[in-house]
């Protein structure tokens, strides 16, 4: 049984850019996708390397190899279970890509800020 809830970020048109990205992938890239995600909702904070690693300012990355490449979805822990995954790329570099950062610590800002505010008009 899961112990965490993964979700995909929502922008305020609706969109889910990490779920674009998944299903833009190859169907056996999307199972292994699904397998890593599983085990990200069953572990958590204590998935190991090398499925995980901390980014730093709250975000990680779940990692898996696939026939695109090495794959990247970006993602950040919510509340006591919830994982809200904002973005994915493939990893072509030593490092993740600036921008994709940029838009992992955006996201999860936004994403903080109006549950602040769903709280606050409570």
């Amino acid at each position: 049984m899961a112990l965490y809830q993964c979700h995909y970020f929502k922008t305020a048109s609706g969109r889910a850019p990490a779920r674009e990205f998944i299903e833009s992938l190859d169907s056996r890239s999307q199972r292994k996708f699904f397998y890593v995600r599983g085990l990200l909702e069953e572990f958590g904070h204590k998935l190991p390397a090398p499925h995980t690693r901390y980014l730093g300012d709250g975000i990680f990355e779940l990692r898996f190899g696939v026939i695109e490449g090495n794959i990247r979805v970006l993602y950040f822990f919510f509340s006591r279970n919830q994982i809200i995954l904002t973005n994915g790329f493939v990893k072509k570099s030593g490092k993740a890509p600036s921008r994709e950062m940029h838009s992992a610590f955006e996201r999860r800002r936004l994403f903080l800020e109006h549950k602040r505010q769903e709280e606050a008009s409570l």
